[in-house]
């Protein structure tokens, strides 16, 4: 499990360095490249419509019926940490389409029309978001340029929680002063910034790397063989649902549908992670 958990924390961190011969190809590329899924970095899902759009190594695909993939806007930027939050609202970082002006570090940037435009809100060119979550007005975001997880109410002022590898966030939704964040040995760790950044080990969690937390009661994990495991009570005790087919990339958990993106493709789960239908599949 270490070593399939570090090479899922290989895949998150080098997937976003995206060498200038690469993103220099992209313009090139034909229609059935376009439409190709790839390295999924991010999946969310927008309130206002049920739309979901997954931010993946080269864009921000918008995922239509029958699981039909475009490119919003044609850009090909290499879409890192990526959160939904609200109605066309998305937050997100990476790397530009080299056909654009733009430092080779996104920061924090911010698109309010889902996806088709984006404008930098702070740290431009100076970091490198591979993990974002918000809860309430406070953002967290793990910068993997200072190696540092970082905590934001205004979107553009920064304070330091900790020094530490992390592969992916979850902050409490009820507590803004709370975040999880797993390593890619998927070991889980509960920050308490109202005691000076308290760092508790969540000693009795499974070896989750992945992590989403959409209500109080609702605390999902995937581990880096796909297991999924769902927690009531902010990571305490787990009980495990099921499996996810493939090696997972991104996880996304609503109250209604839960998705998942996995070396094999994207997949949904109707009935809270207990079984899981091909929405995308990977060629």
């Amino acid at each position: 499990m270490r070593l399939l958990a570090l090479g899922l924390a290989g895949v998150v961190l080098m997937s976003g360095c995206t060498s200038d011969k690469g993103a220099n190809e992209r313009a090139g590329r034909d229609d059935s490249e376009a439409e190709a899924l790839g390295h999924v970095h991010g999946l969310g899902t927008d309130p206002s419509d049920g739309t979901l759009y997954a931010a993946t190594h080269f864009g921000v695909l918008r995922v239509g019926e029958g699981g039909s993939l475009s490119r919003v806007a044609d850009r090909w930027q290499d879409t890192m940490a990526f959160t939904v939050v609200g109605p066309g609202h998305f937050l997100a970082s990476g790397h530009p389409d080299l056909r654009e002006d733009l430092p080779s570090h996104l920061g924090l940037i911010e698109s309010d029309d889902a996806a088709e435009s984006w404008r930098t809100l702070s740290l431009g060119g100076r970091a490198d978001f591979h993990a974002l979550d918000l809860t309430g007005e406070r953002i967290y975001g793990y910068d993997a340029l200072s190696g540092q997880l970082l905590t934001s109410t205004d979107r553009t002022r920064w304070a330091v929680v900790v020094r530490a590898p992390v592969v992916d966030l979850a902050a409490d939704p009820t507590d803004e002063n709370r975040v999880i964040a797993s390593t890619g040995d998927g070991v889980l760790t509960a920050y308490d910034r109202t005691v000076d950044s308290e760092a508790v080990v969540l000693e009795n969690a499974p070896p989750v790397v992945l992590l989403d937390w959409p209500a109080d009661d609702l605390l999902v994990g995937v581990t880096a063989r796909g297991r999924v495991y769902r927690s009531k009570n902010a990571g305490l005790s787990w009980t495990p649902t099921s499996r996810a087919p493939g090696s997972p990339e991104a996880i996304d958990v609503t109250a209604r549908v839960w998705h998942v993106a996995t070396t094999e493709g994207i997949y949904r789960s109707a009935d809270k992670g207990q079984s899981w239908q091909e929405v995308v599949a990977q060629p």
